[in-house]
């Protein structure tokens, strides 16, 4: 393995999407990742179009570079083969709610007594000590305990409804990749491990908050939630003529700029809610209607032209299809081709970040389920 990560060992219990995708990104910057599946496979492995049993689209993407062992962990031969990898172990990370955890006897406290030095990492629902600590969580539930199906609501969307796609999953995931490398960080300055945990609530909370406490941020409250331009129903695509363009006009600057191009300059110093980006932000929908009147006006290549000649930020909406075209995209090799052993050449997203002194490898391909149970010191 190539990458900043390599040489650190990752013994990975985890499922579906949240904690595979931290692994994910752990693999993908050279941590040798072994993927501990429970008899039958991770459920991930069989959703969507495959070639072979067990390699849906979703599984090749999220476990990519990894190694596989199918144990049954309730059996003292699983149970005596996990307790090895534990034993060299970097970092262990799970998804499991706390009491399964220690109910098969991988809880921080006994993991440590073999390997001190070991990362435990807990990624489940709920953090521990508050009423839901026990409770299931899946991408939907969290999405819905933290509000998103309402801010869409409340953002002109009609009946609330979840972001369409894995939201929370993939965020926490994220944030599991980081606080499992900081935690490695430390250790280097400490020599001790470390047990973490990463809550999809309390995550997913700060999260949405961060944007939405806004006038609950004073104490005594200034203002309600939600950040208006954020949940104004104006912000979404500016129909053209002939399609969509993303345009956002946020500067003075930039304002002054697209006021000259639709042949208005005295906007700003004639009407007080153009005068300023804290009008702009109170007037939020008279603002955007504004600027959807003009752009319809035009087709969509035209006003690229012409936004982007005046340096005002515009992109066109690309859908999934045009995207996996998208110029920029190829030009900087973010597509890359990886042969697997049982599914032929797959598509896969490079690492997207880039070390000059370390670089990660290419994507290796997804394990077969028990690919490496033989393997037990390759």
């Amino acid at each position: 393995m190539s990458g900043p990560l390599a040489g650190v060992e990752v013994v990975d219990l985890t499922t579906i999407v949240m904690g595979p995708y931290a692994s994910q990104m752990l693999a993908d910057l050279g941590a040798r990742v072994t993927k501990v599946e429970a008899p039958g496979g991770d459920a991930m492995r069989h959703v969507g179009p495959k070639r072979s049993a067990g390699m849906g689209p979703n599984f090749l993407q999220l476990n990519r570079g990894k190694r596989s062992e199918e144990l049954d962990l309730k059996s003292a031969s699983g149970l005596s083969r996990m307790h090895e990898l534990l034993a060299r172990a970097d970092v262990f990370l799970h998804s499991l709610r706390p009491h399964t955890l220690a109910g098969l006897g991988l809880d921080y406290a006994r993991v440590r007594s073999v390997n001190p030095r070991i990362i435990h990492c807990g990624c489940f629902g709920y953090g521990q000590g508050g009423p839901y600590e026990a409770q299931p969580a899946y991408d939907d539930l969290i999405q819905g305990a933290c509000g998103i199906p309402d801010l869409a609501r409340r953002a002109g969307g009609g009946e609330p409804r979840y972001a369409p796609l894995n939201l929370a999953d993939r965020t926490v995931g994220l944030y599991a990749a980081m606080a499992i490398n900081a935690a490695l960080f430390e250790r280097e300055r400490s020599g001790q491990g470390q047990a973490v945990e990463v809550p999809m609530f309390e995550t997913m909370a700060q999260f949405v908050l961060g944007d939405h406490l806004w006038g609950m941020t004073h104490r005594p409250p200034l203002d309600g939630t939600g950040y208006v331009r954020l949940l104004s129903a104006q912000r979404r695509p500016f129909r053209t003529r002939d399609g969509y363009l993303c345009v956002l006009i946020y500067s003075d600057r930039q304002w002054r700029s697209f006021t000259e191009l639709v042949g208005d300059p005295g906007l700003m110093r004639r009407d007080v809610r153009f005068a300023d980006a804290e009008a702009r932000t109170v007037h939020v929908d008279h603002v955007q209607g504004f600027v959807a009147r003009h752009l319809a006006e035009g087709t969509t290549a035209e006003w690229l032209e012409r936004l982007r000649a005046a340096d005002i930020p515009v992109t066109p909406m690309n859908t999934l299809d045009a995207l996996l075209e998208d110029p920029h995209l190829a030009a900087t090799g973010f597509f890359v081709r990886v042969e697997h052993p049982s599914e032929g050449t797959l598509c896969m997203p490079r690492v997207p970040a880039r070390f000059s002194r370390t670089p990660a490898a290419q994507p290796g391909h997804a394990p077969l389920l028990g690919e490496h149970n033989v393997d037990r010191e390759g």
